[in-house]
């Protein structure tokens, strides 16, 4: 549906976006995470046409965005992270005038009813956008961009400066919307992106250091190696046990966390999964399991270590790319030059 290839953008000396290259297919729901001044901004706006790009190419649904701007703009429905709307007028107003600006070829009345009861906002469809709270106004965003019916949907930062329950509603707001839109939620909200996408994109610095699913690059930067189990039985005996599993590599204790029960950390040999052979030899002697969970990171632990310059796990994860190159600009700076 979507394909970038060698995407770069600099403003003067500074590189915002530094030869970037991924593809979204139809139907997917992907998360665009960085930190703020990534390049995740800039290179929304150029894939929806509202910036240009210094060199690389940006194709949706075999279109060009350069060759053939009209068409591709037509297939895409774009949320900034500030929605452009006109405080003054009146729900109904504001759609009724961004359905004309986009010329959409459908019936207008039933077209944005239909909208404003999915994305929730039939009942404040009279009242001026101004006196709306800032959920409502996310909201009338979702739905400018909505009309048309548009193939894809780019969100940037659409949770940005709501409150927990807003939060929720938009979150599911998305996930339902992408039953019928391929999405691209740019954030750097990690809970944002992991409770919606099921791939995620890292930027930083203008460079695509990971591209992957967040279970797959969790598996990849922990090792998928360690466990930590608690078990209910005697120390010494237990840690001889588990010493004993075929293709176990290490077993550390960790101390008692209870009366009778015990933390151990186990590391199998790489390509072994020892799960089943410990489960069934403390069965035999009747040494309850009380807890076994995996040592992959969570996707804020991901983020950070990808993040950090100094961090062997970010060489790891990183995709076949030349290394990183110059700073990108603040996100906020490269609006208001791209403006």
């Amino acid at each position: 549906m979507i394909e970038v290839k060698s995407l770069t953008k600099r403003y003067g000396a500074k590189t915002a976006v530094d030869d970037i290259s991924f593809t979204v297919k139809a139907g997917e729901i992907l998360g665009f995470l960085g930190p703020n001044g990534a390049g995740k901004t800039t290179t929304m706006n150029i894939i929806t046409g509202y910036s240009s790009s210094t060199m690389g190419t940006v194709t949706v649904d075999g279109a060009e965005i350069l060759e053939d701007p009209i068409k591709v703009k037509s297939k895409i429905g774009y949320l900034p992270e500030h929605p452009p709307l006109y405080l003054d007028m009146t729900v109904k107003e504001y759609l009724s005038f961004m359905f004309d600006l986009k010329k959409v070829k459908l019936i207008k009345a039933s077209h944005i009813d239909e909208i404003c009861d999915h994305v929730k906002i039939a009942d404040v469809y009279g009242r001026i956008i101004k006196n709306l709270s800032k959920g409502y106004r996310q909201r009338v965003g979702l739905a400018q961009a909505l009309l048309g019916n548009p193939d894809v949907l780019i969100l940037d930062e659409p949770t940005v400066g709501l409150d927990p329950k807003q939060i929720i509603e938009i979150r599911k707001l998305i996930k339902e919307l992408g039953e019928k839109h391929t999405i691209i939620l740019s954030s750097h909200i990690l809970s944002e992106v992991q409770a919606a996408c099921e791939r995620v994109i890292v930027i930083n610095k203008g460079k695509i250091i990971a591209d992957d699913t967040p279970d797959n690059l969790s598996k990849a930067m922990s090792g998928d190696k360690k466990l930590t189990i608690r078990v209910d039985g005697p120390e010494s005996s237990v840690f001889d046990l588990l010493s004993k599993v075929p293709h176990m590599l290490c077993v550390d204790k960790l101390g008692m966390r209870e009366d009778s029960v015990y933390d151990f950390i186990l590391e199998a040999e790489a390509g072994h999964d020892v799960r089943r052979d410990v489960f069934l030899r403390l069965a035999e002697r009747s040494w309850p399991i009380l807890a076994l969970r995996g040592s992959e990171l969570s996707l804020e632990d991901i983020f950070l270590q990808l993040t950090d310059e100094n961090s062997p796990a970010a060489e790891q994860a990183r995709p076949d790319a030349p290394d990183s190159g110059g700073e990108s600009e603040d996100e906020t700076r490269e609006s208001g030059e791209e403006s």
